[in-house]
Formats: structure tokens, sequence, C-alpha cells
């Protein structure tokens, strides 16, 4: 039997960069003379591309400006990793993938990170051989655009009914949805558990067992 197509996101789900991208958003802000931002802001645009992101925390600024800020942002995350810093996982997520593969299932990414940040991810240990593929905003449209989803089905030769989207964000959730895919939420990273439910999420798990139970459900009605 063919197993379905696990697509995780990165950040909030798999990797905890809560701390690296506060960090960023507010030590680019302040090289720019900009408010810095209160994390609340910040938390709610993780998951976009970093353009629209940046351009929705500061809806004000001209394109140059915006380029200026996308610009500092990403050299802030440049010195961050400079300096050997890598963001931690969250508990329990690396025993959840080798789980999944060991039992068959498909297994991709799809993030609002750039390339670098999902080749900076890939060559964690044991990761490159875990995913079938990966997928950023650099491809293409971002999320909440379903782009980047149906390509992770297209590259795994997975239906939109076989495929589960696992992410932190409201974003993930009306991806997953407008591709055709099960959305299933997790309640460790950026988006509330209210705010993933009232983006359409059936479920959003509070911690990797119950993640393990949900997919296990998935796969057993699929």
């Amino acid at each position: 039997m063919i197993r379905p197509l696990a697509v995780f996101d990165i950040d909030g789900t798999l990797v905890d960069s809560r701390a690296s991208i506060f960090r960023a958003a507010t030590e680019a802000a302040r090289d720019l003379g900009l408010p810095e931002p209160e994390y609340d802001r910040v938390r709610r645009i993780v998951g976009l591309s970093l353009h629209q992101a940046l351009h929705t925390l500061e809806p004000t600024l001209t394109d140059a400006e915006l380029a200026d800020f996308v610009a500092a942002f990403q050299a802030s995350f440049r010195r961050m990793h400079e300096e050997a810093f890598q963001e931690p996982l969250y508990p329990g997520v690396m025993d959840t993938l080798r789980r999944l593969h060991r039992d068959g299932w498909r297994l991709a990414l799809a993030t609002g990170q750039n390339r670098r940040g999902v080749t900076r991810n890939l060559a964690r240990e044991g990761w490159s051989e875990l995913f079938v593929s990966s997928h950023c905003a650099e491809d293409g449209p971002g999320k909440p655009d379903p782009a980047m989803l149906r390509a992770a089905m297209t590259a795994c030769g997975a239906t939109p009914g076989g495929t589960v989207m696992i992410g932190d964000t409201s974003h993930d959730i009306v991806m997953a949805l407008n591709a055709g895919a099960h959305p299933l939420g997790v309640a460790w990273g950026f988006h509330t558990i209210e705010e993933q439910q009232a983006a359409g999420a059936a479920h959003v798990a509070v911690d990797t067992p119950d993640l393990g139970a949900a997919l296990d459900r998935f796969a057993s009605a699929a």
C-alpha cells in the first residue's frame, strides 16, 4: 500500500525559530530607524514569504525601503548563523520524522524560507535522507497560495486526498485547503490554536505524540 504524503512546514513546526526571527526583525527595524516591532506582530507574519511578511509588518514603506528592510533582515540572519547558531528542533520532532519515514510515509517540506534557509536545514544530521522534496517561497508564489504544496504532491506522486499539510500557522492551513489537501495544525509554533481553527484546521496537535496519532488516523482513513 502506498503511504500518504506528509508535507511539513519548517519554522514553528519542526524548528523553534521564534527567537531568531524576532531578533532579525528587531535588528532590521533598528538598522533602518523603524519602530522595533512587538513579538505579537512578528509572529503573525511568519509563514509568508519574507517580502510579503515584512510588507505586512510595515505596509507604508516604499518599494525601495521595503527592499532595504528585507536585506537588513537577511543580514541579521546571516550574522547569527556565521556565529555557528542553529535553531533547535522542537522536542520529539526527529523521532516523529524517523518513525514516519520508517513506516513508509513520503515526506516533503513546504516553507516560507528562501532556498538558502532550506539548504541550511537540510544539512541537519539525518534530514537529507528523510525528505523526498523541498519547496519554498523562492520557487513561486508563497503561502497561502497552493503552488508549493501542489509542487510537493507532483514531486512525490501524491494526490490531494492522500496528502496532509502539517504547519503552525493559518497560512499553512489555508494553503492546504486551497490545494485540496488535509490541514493539520500544531500548537507549539507561531499562531494560536484558535487562529488555526478559525482558518479551517479540524485538529491542532498539542504535542508530537498527538501529532503522530493524528497522522496515523489520517493514514488509516486515506
